[in-house]
């Protein structure tokens, strides 16, 4: 075998393991989430502030703003729960999601959904962490 052809072998098993490495480092480290929890509640929830699902919900929220309270509940689905089980957390944050969406792509019956996606008691009792 040529030299040239062993070299060019060896750079390739050398740039795939890189690669490889590279790849692998990425999915190991989890990616910040564009917003907290507390600031979704906030800017979607919160009695004492803004209530942008509320406002979806009427059927008074712009295309914009529809689009808002999914980036919010996207940021939902990539935090940890606060407290309780991450399986029913990544639940409850999912079906939020995906309702949001339906509502901005304008499926029929996605505001039903999303009013039972985002029921607050039910996901509080589960995953709020209790006040010291």
């Amino acid at each position: 075998m040529p030299k040239s052809f062993q070299m060019c072998i060896a750079t390739l098993v050398a740039v795939i393991t890189i690669s490889a490495f590279a790849i692998a480092q990425d999915s190991d480290e989890k990616k910040k989430p564009k917003h907290t929890v507390k600031q979704v509640m906030g800017k979607t929830m919160s009695p004492k502030g803004a209530k942008l699902n509320k406002k979806v919900l009427s059927g008074e929220a712009t295309d914009a703003e529809k689009l808002e309270l999914l980036d919010a509940f996207i940021s939902l689905t990539e935090n940890d729960a606060p407290s309780g089980d991450q399986e029913s957390w990544e639940v409850f944050t999912n079906s939020a999601m995906m309702a949001a969406a339906k509502v901005a792509v304008g499926r029929e019956g996605a505001m039903a959904e999303l009013k039972n996606a985002t029921n607050c008691k039910k996901c509080h009792d589960a995953h709020k962490p209790k006040k010291k």
